[in-house]
């Protein structure tokens, strides 16, 4: 049984070896620019701040 080649998570293209698990840099790059700008997140509950320490 064959499989489907893999596609790129951003633009759905066939995957590039050289830019796994990405079709090209451009991607790749939009990829990293997104966990950079905070575009990802866990799910969970809201992380608390934490209270300022005076020393």
């Amino acid at each position: 049984m064959t499989r489907p080649p893999k596609k790129c998570p951003i633009c759905g293209k066939p995957r590039v070896e050289e830019h796994a698990p990405f079709c090209s840099t451009r991607c790749r790059d939009r990829d990293l620019l997104k966990w950079l700008e905070d575009g990802y997140a866990l799910p969970g509950p809201a992380a608390d701040p934490a209270p300022p320490q005076d020393e």
